[in-house]
């Protein structure tokens, strides 16, 4: 049975983001590198955005009463 593909870490997907801007932005990585460094980029910005959408629609359904769903915007507590 093949194994089945592991679903990529929003949070470690994002570091990588990171890293691979910090690459990008010094300017030391040959045109070779750099593209695929900004392609490998695109790939996890992707990967991010899919599991950004899916954390939204586990959000609605949660949020989901008497049949209705009722969209309440997301309030960051005061510190």
């Amino acid at each position: 049975m093949p194994a089945k593909k592991k679903t990529p870490d929003f949070e470690s997907s994002l570091a990588q983001l990171e890293t691979m801007v910090e690459q990008l932005e010094q300017g030391d990585l040959s045109l070779e590198q750099s593209l695929q460094t900004f392609e490998q980029g695109v790939k996890l910005t992707r990967d991010c955005q899919s599991i950004l959408a899916q954390a939204e629609q586990k959000v609605q359904m949660l949020i989901q009463q008497n049949g209705q769903l009722e969209q309440v915007p997301f309030e960051m507590p005061e510190e």
